[in-house]
């Protein structure tokens, strides 16, 4: 699995819409990331992301877009959440005959008879049969848009889950993102071999 953060946008907007609410005079300047009025609003938006019912809302303004290959069998569980996220794909209709299958196509290593078999059908361009027979371990990338309040939702929903790739997901993310004190009250990390670990590990 790989996962790779590849913009986040909207912070400085949503902590504007925030101030709003609370009458603090927000920078003129949306790119200055300080000043009084700028602390506070930040400040107050650190207690706020723990609180649901609207509270936290703001959030929903923070997008994040990212790259990820991942096998079929998590991404049939992340496409539960469907509110907040829209996602691109590398679709097996048009692209499965395209090119050779190979170990590196999946999770983990296939049987080499498994793995010629599906190649045999690939070549013979029986997409029907390939697509029916084609393994939960395959890869599959997708360009995924969403924002800081659903990850909140996976990260809360997804802690701890016993699929390895959850975890992947989650602590890339938790290291990569701009602002992971967002999540810090789901994401509580205890030992420090844990934390280096997924700091050696997660892809640039």
């Amino acid at each position: 699995m790989f996962v790779k953060i590849l913009k986040e946008e909207g912070l400085n907007q949503a902590l504007l819409g925030l101030s709003l609410s609370y009458n603090i005079n927000f920078p003129e300047d949306l790119n200055k990331d300080e000043g009084d009025s700028y602390n506070r609003i930040k400040s107050l938006s650190y207690k706020l992301a723990i609180k649901d019912g609207g509270h936290n809302k703001f959030l929903e303004s923070v997008m994040v877009w990212l790259d990820i290959r991942a096998p079929r069998y998590w991404w049939s569980q992340f496409d539960t959440y469907r509110t907040g996220t829209t996602k691109q794909s590398e679709s097996t209709m048009h692209t499965l005959l395209k090119f050779p299958l190979t170990q590196a196509s999946f999770e983990s290593p296939l049987p080499a008879e498994t793995l010629d078999y599906l190649e045999n059908l690939r070549k013979n361009k029986d997409l029907t049969t390939l697509k029916r027979q084609l393994p939960e371990g395959f890869l599959q990338r997708r360009i995924v848009c969403t924002n800081y309040k659903t990850l909140r939702n996976i990260f809360r929903q997804r802690k701890g889950h016993k699929l390895n790739e959850w975890n992947i997901f989650i602590f890339t993310l938790l290291y990569k993102l701009r602002e992971p004190d967002y999540f810090r009250d789901i994401m509580v990390l205890e030992k420090e071999d844990k934390i280096a670990f997924f700091r050696n590990n997660v892809p640039e």
